[in-house]
């Protein structure tokens, strides 16, 4: 399974972070933010180390005979056998008898509030900025996406389902953005504090630094052991998020069809198990990756023990101030906190690149073949004759479908396509759009190959109206004039009148600004297929091509749009595919399909007499059934 796999992460990393090329000059100044900003945040423990020193020292100083020098002091206490207390007084820096000095001190907290002050204020710009990075960033993606997505060729959609399709353009993205924005601001500000406080360690006692040291290496290797076993987990947990997602979508979309046929059970035992393979996948990148964070806390309060009982020995000895020492302890806290956030990070990086590389694979998916560089026009007075010229398709190399197909469409006539369900019917009309590319042999339109021509130039001289009806959330008036945005009121209600929209839009409340919904389902099926004709009707295409466009309508209205489509199919070429052949009977010529080749072709009259194919086809349909009771 895939995931089972462990993904490439350096590689889907890297490609990620080149994503933010174009931001470049801002992530410097980012870095140039945050370097300022990590260097005042390092400064304030040792300031505050030496306002703890001024503390100290004070009272210390005030226990002490005023008038003797601090040397006399401590000669005094080694005469008397006080060593350890003459160290500590020898590293200290004091006046006997002063006590503490306010002023000094006052001074230095004030220091110590600008500098935080305004390690605050570089530290927000620098957010402020790398939000606008980030969120630029998942703009331009989602861009990318969404022309990728328009380059796709119909067989990609035919394999993808498409809540999988869908969880790759949103949640995956989502969690990209949501990666970069939480982890680069904190890795840069983690490795900057890192140096600069394993710099201010080093200044105050290299012995107690290379104790903090030991962090480094046991952050590297529990982390590579952690992020190692997680990595499947986050793969997967991402890959079953898609699979969820689909089938939720799927089901949603057949919800009325689940309960007519009393699959629900059936539904909720597949998403019970779905949904209990996403627990489990999750569940167990979470907790595995989580183990990271105490795992470090555990090796920060180990150092942390050391660096204090070795550090209290060296004040106790007067190697350090107790204000180094404590610098160097929150120092300490300083270093192991960043390592920290480091490796919880690893968690976040695994999920966010499992997610970009399920989008990388969208955008490495083959694209349809580009258009020619130089494409060929057919005039535009075009009457649309259509030439199939030894055509030959198939979906798989090893079930060939069209073999060598042969046939010429004149202007103004209609041709109707009948056969069994998987003959080909729909194939020959999506050839015409360029759907899928030939695998031999041509097609032209008006004389032009139409591989010779932009898709666009093609399908805007192609109508074409879809069993399955598709309507956007939007007014009625914006439905019918999707393909021709610039038409002006009277064309829109021309072509409404023709195919007797007109006739329903008057009794609903807000006539042609009536908005549809997302499913628009406040208009009825056979509503819903009438403006789609509409909408082609408006378009006034060279090709008509409708596959079973009457499939949703009574036949009252059938009849009446089997008029209007006469009328608009004067001087064009209509390609009707159908299964109820009384819609077809006028038609100029009639192919019958069988197994991607054409079995019969002619008139409804020349077919019924030749007695073959369509005769047993249209007996089917009509003949009268008989039922015999033998009891």
């Amino acid at each position: 399974m895939p995931a089972e796999k462990s993904m490439n992460f350096g590689p889907s990393a890297k490609r990620l972070l080149a994503r933010l090329r174009p931001e470049r000059w801002k992530l410097v100044f980012v870095t140039v933010l945050a370097v300022i900003s990590v260097t005042l945040s390092v400064m304030g423990p040792k300031l505050l180390g030496d306002a703890t020193n001024i503390l100290f020292e004070g009272v210390i100083s005030q226990g002490l005979p005023s008038g003797a020098s601090k040397e006399q002091i401590v000669d005094s206490l080694r005469a008397t056998g006080d060593d350890d207390r003459a160290d500590m007084l020898s590293g200290m820096t004091l006046t006997p008898g002063q006590g503490i000095d306010f002023g000094a001190l006052s001074r230095v907290l004030l220091i110590v509030l600008a500098v935080y002050s305004f390690a605050f204020l570089f530290g927000w710009i620098q957010a402020l900025v790398l939000n606008g990075v980030v969120q630029r960033t998942m703009y331009r993606l989602r861009e990318d996406v969404e022309v990728k997505i328009n380059r796709l060729p119909l067989k990609y959609f035919d394999r993808m389902q498409r809540g999988e399709l869908l969880s790759r353009v949103t949640n995956d993205i989502d969690n990209i953005a949501q990666t970069l924005q939480q982890t680069l601001s904190q890795v840069l500000v983690s490795l900057l504090t890192v140096i600069g406080v394993l710099i201010a360690m080093f200044t105050i006692s290299p012995l107690l630094a290379l104790i903090a040291l030991v962090t480094i290496p046991a952050t590297i290797l529990i982390t590579g052991v952690i992020a190692k076993r997680s990595q499947k987990k986050f793969v997967a947990q991402w890959k079953h998020t898609g699979e969820l997602n689909a089938q939720i979508e799927e089901m949603y979309s057949g919800h009325a069809i689940v309960k007519v046929f009393g699959r629900a059970r059936e539904v909720e035992s597949r998403f019970s198990s779905k949904n209990e393979e996403l627990y489990e996948a999750s569940f167990g990148a979470q907790f595995i990756s989580g183990i990271i964070m105490p795992s470090m806390m555990f090796v920060g309060n180990l150092v942390y023990v050391a660096i204090a009982v070795v550090g209290g020995i060296q004040v106790a000895t007067g190697g350090l101030s107790l204000g180094s020492v404590q610098a160097f302890i929150q120092y300490s806290r300083q270093f192991t906190q960043p390592l920290t956030q480091l490796g919880s990070m690893a968690n976040l990086l695994q999920s966010g690149v499992a997610s970009a590389e399920r989008v990388f694979e969208l955008f490495d998916a083959d694209e349809q073949s580009p258009d020619p560089s130089d494409p060929v026009t057919p005039p535009r007075d075009g009457r649309g004759r259509l030439v199939f010229d030894d055509v030959s398709f198939s979906y798989s190399p090893d079930k060939p479908l069209i073999s060598h197909l042969n046939l010429v469409a004149e202007p103004g006539h209609t041709v109707a396509i009948v056969g069994p369900t998987g003959a080909g019917k729909t194939t020959l009309v999506n050839l015409i759009m360029r759907f899928y590319e030939l695998d031999s042999g041509r097609i032209t339109l008006d004389g032009v190959n139409i591989a010779d021509m932009t898709r666009d130039d093609l399908r805007s001289r192609t109508g074409m109206v879809l069993q399955d009806t598709w309507l956007f959330g939007g007014t009625i008036r914006e439905n019918i004039s999707y393909g021709r945005p610039d038409a002006t009121e009277e064309e829109i209600l021309a072509a409404a009148r023709a195919t007797y929209v007109d006739r329903f839009v008057h009794s609903l409340p807000d006539g042609y600004d009536t908005v549809l919904d997302d499913e628009a389902s406040n208009v009825s099926a056979g509503e819903k297929q009438l403006l789609t004709i509409a909408r082609a009707f408006l378009v006034k295409p060279s090709v008509l091509i409708l596959d079973e466009a009457t499939s949703s309508v009574d036949t009252r209205t059938e009849l009446l749009l089997q008029k209007a489509m006469s009328a608009l199919r004067q001087d064009r070429t209509s390609f009707v595919i159908a299964h109820r052949l009384s819609t077809i009977r006028d038609a100029d010529l009639i192919l019958v399909m069988e197994s991607g080749a054409i079995v019969e072709q002619g008139t409804h009259a020349e077919l019924l007499a030749a007695g073959g194919a369509y005769y047993a086809l249209y007996n089917s349909q009509f003949a009268q059934a008989t039922t015999t009771d033998d009891a």
